[in-house]
């Protein structure tokens, strides 16, 4: 089966031995800092192989997210912020580029950076289960989960932990942009809608549903791109022409099927008009496969225009155009309308929305009393100047990540679609 989504590499980041001389005082905080330094390390590890067990990972994220969290927020009533918040330097890559790294003195930037870096890896699982020849319906329930739980932390990103950022970078791609992490949720939106579409067509739901939800996926794919269009196009580019190319096809296929549901209401003339805008829609998607091929720029690559569900989307258009065109002659004897029929349509069911992340509970190593026996000096509890700043210096290596591997077996469904 060939690549159907388009996916940013994860980001990389230096390592961080939290050894902090003088400042864990007993065996308590030195524990904390132990854990700390494991837990990070085995989280990178396993967020390279998109293979792993969606549990596995789901663990190991709770595991060092809890324990940062004690670095993060306030421990003690009267505090208004964590002693300990500026004591460790982290460096971090963005996903859309590798130079200038950004580094800061900030454990909630650690923590936003580990998120997304989450987020990332449920998307990049859900690609690989996708890549299988044939997904059963458990595995395609699970690539629906891990888009909207990816969606959903993309969201908890944007609306909760980057305005607590001490001073996030301000200019070029960065994953701290807003307009970034709109794309990233945009877009994991969009995939996991893509699979109730792709059930509805399969299942032969009503054609007057299926033309909605084709046309509200676009809609969220035009939303992804317009969130990028302001960005650096060297470094969004291709991005966008992956939601580009999705958009087109998705009003080709709402198109198709709205004017097979004209058809059946007996406005063949307007069913006709609709059918030939698919079809020019549809050489569009075609087009833009080529120039995302084209288009330099990071990620793993789709390759959507070999897959059966495209392939098969550009038969169904044509042989309802041409029984449309048959019709007419035939029975109706319609006038073709000037204008393609509008698409202002609202699925009534199979709408999806990111899933709500909800951070995991702060580890029990941490306790007010253990908090207060952390011993930082004066400087790391005043007004940082430290902010998150690019560096093109000792620039990080790219994470090697595990490769997905795909099957070139085309699915033996009717919808053409595998997850389906």
């Amino acid at each position: 089966m060939a690549y159907w989504f388009h996916r940013n590499p994860l980001k990389a980041t230096g390592p961080v031995n939290y050894e902090l001389h003088g400042v864990s005082t007993n065996d308590a905080t030195r524990k904390i800092f132990s854990d700390l330094r494991m837990t990070r390390t085995k989280l990178l590890d396993l967020l390279t192989d998109p293979e792993n067990s969606k549990d596995v990972v789901e663990k190991a994220a709770a595991e060092y997210l809890g324990l940062l969290q004690g670095l993060c927020i306030p421990m003690e009533p009267n505090e208004t912020e964590n002693k300990l918040r500026k004591l460790v330097k982290f460096v971090w890559r963005n996903s859309l580029h590798g130079v200038p790294t950004v580094e800061g003195s900030d454990t909630v930037f650690e923590y936003f950076s580990m998120l997304l870096n989450v987020a990332l890896w449920y998307s990049k699982h859900a690609a690989k289960i996708a890549a299988k020849e044939d997904p059963d319906m458990e595995e395609a329930k699970e690539i629906h989960k891990c888009l909207r739980i990816a969606a959903g932390i993309f969201q908890f990103c944007k609306d909760d932990l980057r305005v607590k950022l001490l001073d996030p970078p301000t200019e070029g791609s960065h994953d701290t942009d807003t307009r970034v992490l709109e794309a990233y949720i945009h877009q994991c939106t969009a995939e996991a809608q893509e699979i109730t579409l792709a059930r509805a067509i399969e299942l032969k739901h009503n054609v007057s549903l299926v033309s909605a939800l084709a046309f509200e996926t676009a809609q969220l794919y035009q939303k992804g791109d317009d969130a990028l269009a302001s960005l650096d196009q060297k470094d969004v580019g291709k991005w966008r022409k992956y939601f580009q190319l999705k958009h087109k096809f998705y009003l080709a296929c709402a198109h198709s099927y709205n004017g097979e549901n004209l058809l059946n209401q007996d406005k063949c003339g307007e069913a006709i008009r609709g059918l030939r805008e698919s079809v020019d829609l549809y050489s569009k998607a075609e087009l833009l496969c080529k120039d995302y091929a084209a288009t330099k720029g990071v990620g793993a690559v789709a390759k959507p225009q070999y897959h059966l569900f495209f392939r098969k989307l550009g038969t169904i258009i044509k042989r309802t155009l041409d029984k449309c065109e048959r019709e007419n002659g035939l029975i109706y004897h319609q006038k073709v309308a000037p204008d393609a029929p509008s698409l202002e349509l609202k699925a009534t069911y199979g709408l999806v929305s990111p899933e709500e992340y909800k951070p995991p509970a702060l580890n029990q190593l941490w306790s007010v009393e253990v908090y207060k026996r952390f011993s930082p000096p004066p400087s790391a509890q005043k007004p940082s100047n430290d902010k998150a700043k690019g560096t093109e210096e000792n620039p990080l290596p790219a994470v090697k990540e595990k490769e997905i591997k795909m099957s070139e077996k085309d699915p033996k469904n009717n919808s053409g679609c595998v997850v389906s």
